[in-house]
């Protein structure tokens, strides 16, 4: 860890130049492999551990430069094509993700296929060399910033639901693709809903192989899951990739330390160190019961950030910890419940103010707003004990026919309503 801070150390300072464009730092941030540590080194990455990454974050942070790209590119698209796509697709997609060129959705979540995801019914029909897409996706965050979408959709539907489902890399600007921002209650729109008609993708976009979508896309939600889970770190900068938002050819100093992203400061302002700092700044420290409460939540974070360093010893043997990524956003949730508690009650009736001139500049009220929403995305808390419990832990499953029959021969809702 020590020698790898102070090679970033030492590059950060015969490198990061304020006057940059944001593109330009990205660029040379990106192809020096410090923005993606953990990939692999011939993909742009350092083949660092997720501890060692943490500690590049740190470093890039400590020294006031501009952090890397964040975004569903580098957490997920990127991660996933390195395990699934071919070197073409490697090469076409890798580095404009490293380099923040370009933004990525998820186009996964259906109205009717949300924890059920393997009942989605968006389609994509062969068409020469091309799939014809229709249908709709909801939930998509940062859909409309995107250029591009890692898209889940139906090819077979004579075959059982999670063998008929292929992976698409589709380009979000052509005609046939809305996307409509959904207004939350915390009045941002992170999510939204997207409709595709007659939409079309490249078979030289499918990623893994026709038919092989729900082993791909369970590769995008074990990152998924790993990195929103507890003690998953999460890489990112004020600055937003891809073309939408015009970033990119804006000077890179003017991004430092800035504050709100058109996206929200995320939770990072309502985390332990922080409410521990905010309740020692109103002097409640020696109330016992605010107390336990802050202690356990330390712990739960500690305990989060002891599983990574157990996760690194095994693989460093040549080994695995089955179900961490699941375990992690199961403690991710139980963690966001209790800061949506802790905050307010620290804050008292401020808690509930937003904006920057509120108490910790809205950021309890916003955390305890979009708390919700983190026991739902990336798998919801019953999925993932499911989970647990069926690959884990070997519990049975419940009896289901839907693993067998032909997707177009289940009895489901809209079939009742036909």
């Amino acid at each position: 860890m020590d020698d790898v801070r102070t090679e970033v150390r030492a590059w950060l300072a015969d490198n990061w130049d304020p006057d940059l464009t944001v593109g330009e730092w990205w660029e040379r941030l990106g192809d020096s492999g410090w923005a993606v540590p953990m990939w692999p080194e011939e993909w742009h990455g350092k083949g660092l551990s997720r501890d060692d990454a943490n500690g590049v974050r740190a470093e890039i942070a400590a020294s006031g430069a501009l952090g890397p790209p964040g975004g569903l590119g580098v957490l997920l698209a990127g991660p996933t094509i390195v395990a699934h796509g071919t070197e073409e697709q490697k090469r076409r997609y890798l580095r404009p993700i490293v380099t923040g060129q370009e933004a990525w959705c998820q186009l996964f979540s259906e109205p009717e296929a949300g924890s059920d995801l393997a009942g989605l019914r968006c389609r994509a029909v062969k068409d020469g060399d091309e799939f014809v897409v229709d249908g709709q996706k909801t939930w998509t965050s940062g859909g409309q910033i995107a250029d591009l979408g890692m898209l889940m959709a139906r090819t077979d539907p004579t075959v059982p639901k999670h063998r008929g489902i292929s992976y698409f890399a589709i380009d979000i600007h052509q005609p046939g693709i809305e996307v409509r921002p959904l207004r939350e209650m915390t009045g941002r729109s992170l999510f939204n809903e997207v409709f595709l008609t007659g939409a079309r993708v490249h078979e030289d976009a499918l990623i893994g192989g026709l038919g092989n979508g729900w082993a791909v896309g369970n590769t995008t939600l074990m990152f998924e899951r790993a990195g929103l889970g507890a003690g998953g770190g999460g890489a990112g900068s004020a600055a937003q990739p891809g073309t939408v938002m015009g970033h990119l050819p804006k000077r890179a100093g003017d991004f430092v330390g800035g504050g709100d992203s058109a996206f929200g400061e995320g939770l990072s302002g309502a985390s332990a160190p922080a409410l521990i700092a905010l309740a020692r700044s109103r002097g409640l420290t020696d109330d016992p019961v605010l107390r336990q409460e802050l202690v356990r939540l330390h712990t739960m974070v500690e305990i989060a950030r002891y599983s990574n360093l157990r996760l690194k010893a095994a693989r460093a043997a040549g080994q695995d910890i089955g179900g961490l990524p699941n375990i992690s956003k199961l403690a991710m949730s139980n963690m966001i419940r209790l800061v949506r508690d802790l905050g307010p009650r620290i804050l008292g009736p401020g808690g509930m103010l937003t904006g920057r001139d509120a108490p910790a500049r809205g950021r309890i009220a916003e955390t305890t707003l979009f708390a919700p929403a983190v026991s739902i995305y990336g798998g919801s808390d019953q999925v993932q004990r499911n989970i647990i419990g069926e690959r884990v832990l070997g519990l049975p499953s419940e009896p289901r026919t839907d693993k067998t029959l032909p997707f177009d021969q289940l009895a489901t809702s809209r079939h009742a309503k036909d």
